[in-house]
């Protein structure tokens, strides 16, 4: 039997938390699977809450109060660790945020700019600069170090899965120099060299005219049920009524069979590339 991991308590508020919930369980002589029982909740879901790697959901806290009877404290204890794990995303998406920690499978569509998971730091920055102009240069840099934290998803050779179909216009349109763009395209086409993700173009020309003002984001998980998310500038969504996922699910699949094949995209991304070095951009 492997031994058990001791949790840092002092490393972060979310480990802190979730030591403080071991102890209490412990204490009161219950096992994960005692603890969670009448609750919406598996038994892996609480041990992540233990270990500091997830944010415990407010009806859990409220259950393991009442179970344990302590007063209400794992329920106070909520908002600390989800501000704590927020750090420099916008509160709608650090949710998000941590649950692609734990997708088995990212599929996404973009219409309006290059997901973050791909983004080199010129364009994060680019991003930031425009949609919170007044940040000062300290808040952007923890902006942008934010995103680019949450690409190194992608240095896992495989998990997640990675599927993306980006409109053909971000190819073309961008506030970053000709350089940078180039350097962003082929960060991109590196990956898709290494079959590290699977992207798709999906051409100007393509039916995708009710879709034009919906990014969506498709997650799938090991032992929790699937989620989208959709987001515009300041705001975003979660959701995962069953009967909404299907639609969405079934536009998002009308999309993919219409974009240009993997094969085809890539050359597309390295002709880009190759336009962008020699001054050459195409409208």
């Amino acid at each position: 039997m492997a031994a058990r991991k001791e949790i840092d308590g002092s490393a972060s508020v979310p480990q802190f938390y979730g030591k403080e919930l071991r102890f209490k369980r412990e204490e009161a002589g219950l096992t994960l699977e005692k603890l969670v029982e009448g609750s919406f909740y598996g038994v892996s879901y609480l041990s992540e809450i233990e270990r500091g790697q997830r944010s415990m959901p407010m009806d859990l806290a409220r259950h393991v109060d009442r179970v344990m009877k302590t007063d209400g404290f794992f329920a106070r204890g909520c908002e600390d660790v989800r501000k704590a794990k927020k750090g420099a995303h916008a509160a709608y998406f650090a949710p998000i945020a941590e649950a692609e920690t734990r997708a088995l499978a990212i599929e996404r569509w973009s219409n309006a700019l290059i997901p973050g998971l791909l983004q080199t730091p010129a364009y994060a920055e680019a991003v930031v600069r425009l949609t919170e102009p007044l940040d000062t240069p300290e808040e952007v840099r923890s902006r942008v170090a934010a995103r680019l934290k949450r690409a190194k998803l992608l240095d896992d050779p495989k998990r997640p899965e990675y599927w993306v179909i980006l409109h053909e216009s971000l190819l073309r349109q961008s506030t970053l120099s000709a350089v940078e763009m180039a350097d962003q395209l082929d960060h991109i086409a590196a990956m898709l060299r290494r079959s590290r993700i699977f992207l798709q173009i999906l051409s100007y020309n393509a039916p995708t005219q009710p879709f034009m003002e919906l990014s969506m984001m498709f997650m799938e998980f090991e032992d929790e049920p699937p989620l989208m998310y959709t987001e515009g500038p300041y705001h975003g969504q979660t959701i995962d009524d069953p009967g909404l996922l299907k639609h969405y699910r079934k536009a998002y699949d009308r999309l993919r069979a219409a974009a240009l094949p993997p094969e085809a995209s890539l050359a597309l991304i390295e002709q880009a590339v190759e336009d962008y070095r020699h001054g050459q951009q195409r409208t």
